[in-house]
């Protein structure tokens, strides 16, 4: 894989590690915010126009749902889906 694909891919999974932590700093929360708009132009420059649908923009409304509600873990269903198997 070249390295500016790598690049690109571990920068999204460094911005989606920050918005799952537990502790949210909300002066960085802009700066994610951002980061992850730059994250996509990379990887839209490196992927074909096929692979990015609505899902993969819904990425950018992340941080301002943050804002909002809180910190995702704790709106995210994975444990109670987990729960109820």
């Amino acid at each position: 894989m070249p390295n500016k694909v790598r690049l690109a891919i571990t920068r999204l999974c460094l911005f989606f590690n920050a918005i799952c932590s537990n502790v949210l700093n909300p002066v960085k929360l802009d700066e994610l915010e951002n980061e992850v708009a730059i994250i996509l132009r990379q990887l839209e420059m490196y992927f074909p126009p096929a692979f990015f649908d609505i899902m993969v923009y819904l990425i950018v409304h992340l941080v301002r749902e943050i804002k909002c509600c809180g910190s995702v873990y704790l709106w995210w269903m994975y444990l109670v889906e987990r729960y109820m198997k």
